[in-house]
């Protein structure tokens, strides 16, 4: 089912719902489509058309978070199994082709405060940062009714993409006053393109990127997300919020549980993937919560190479009660796992569908809904 604009955002902010919505958030990891097709899946199952998934048509709002560096990727090294670059943030990169689709970092641009001072102007805001013939699109396309989203950068994530992990978990202690400098940084860029995005589209969800957990929990604990990252959320989000913006989604692996409260009061009410084997359990999350926060995915995707017995335990525990009748879009808390047979994606498909009183699955364009 193509949901419309106002189904979903009436579905995700528990204000009515035309039914539970079923979907497949990510797609497949790297590699399964050989799997499948050695065991006999159409290029329509490969392709995910086949399943039906449910989604809503939607447009990114042209804003470019990148930082301007200058700098251009530069290719190092490449064999069968890796790929070792420059990229345009002046990091050397290392991709592991037989197993990832990103690459990681091994050296970094910002050490010091005064490297950090060196790079500021990376994220000043400048009208090449918004494309206005795409931005003019995506007001057609909200009009005709596709929802629309707008990324802004994480405020763990951005300055841990400069720093480092380790780096940046120091500098939240060690460099407080480096840390408020980038994130007053990004605010400013955001809070200046909001000024001109909204006077030509509405935006319906605000989007941030932080992946700042592990299954031992946040990299960065409550006290440290209220002083540095709730200011510069609160900040971003109170404007487009006043202009009429429903979601503000967080996309975060891990184990999240003991930050929660903090992002609810950044402004944060719905969250994605929410990962069980980090310990995410949606289920006690809902009954913790209830309508303040949304969820996104939650259904452990290691249980699709278990026993068909492993599949229906899973979907029948989290496919109920709390989590049904609003504020859920059901699916897998990320990629689909290689070593999954395409017959139980089959029986995932066909029992979920069956379990949340759905249709059979009808063949068609299967949408991306991680956002």
């Amino acid at each position: 089912m193509l949901w419309t604009r106002d189904e979903y955002l009436s579905h995700m902010t528990f204000a009515g719902s035309p039914r539970e919505m079923f979907t497949e958030l990510f797609g497949p990891l790297i590699g399964l489509d050989a799997e499948w097709r050695s065991q006999g899946a159409s290029e329509d199952e490969i392709s995910l058309t086949a399943f039906g998934w449910d989604a809503v048509k939607y447009v990114t709002v042209p804003f470019d978070i990148s930082p301007h560096t200058g700098l251009s990727e530069k290719l190092i090294s490449e064999n069968d199994t890796e790929r070792i670059s420059v990229d345009a943030l002046g990091r050397r990169m290392r991709l592991s082709k037989k197993c990832a689709t990103i690459p990681l970092p091994f050296s970094w641009p910002v050490q010091t405060p005064e490297s950090w001072d060196a790079v500021r102007h990376w994220y000043a805001f400048d009208d090449s940062r918004i494309d206005m013939p795409s931005l003019k699109r995506a007001a057609r396309a909200r009009d005709e009714g596709a929802l629309s989203i707008m990324w802004i950068p994480g405020g763990f994530d951005e300055p841990r993409q400069l720093m480092g992990e380790e780096e940046v978990c120091c500098a939240f202690i060690e460099e407080p006053e480096m840390i408020e400098d980038m994130l007053g940084t990004l605010g400013d860029m955001c809070v200046q393109a909001l000024e001109r995005i909204l006077d030509t589209v509405p935006v319906d969800i605000l989007c941030i990127h932080e992946d700042m957990a592990g299954k031992s929990g946040p990299m960065i604990g409550p006290k440290l997300v209220r002083r540095f990252l709730t200011p510069y959320y609160r900040r971003v989000w109170n404007i487009a919020k006043g202009a009429g913006a429903k979601l503000f989604s967080q996309d975060s692996d891990g184990n999240m549980e003991a930050v929660i409260d903090e992002f609810l009061d950044a402004g944060i009410n719905c969250m994605y993937p929410l990962e069980p084997m980090a310990g995410m359990d949606m289920v006690k999350l809902r009954q913790k919560y209830g309508s303040r926060l949304a969820f996104k995915g939650g259904i452990d995707k290691f249980a699709l190479r278990g026993t068909k017995e492993d599949i229906r335990r899973e979907l029948e525990y989290k496919l109920a009660s709390p989590l049904t009748g609003g504020g859920t879009v059901f699916g897998l808390d990320h990629r689909i796992p290689n070593g999954v047979p395409i017959e139980n994606y089959r029986y995932y498909v066909k029992l979920g569908r069956e379990l949340l009183g759905l249709p059979p699955a009808k063949p068609g364009k299967h949408i991306r809904m991680a956002f």
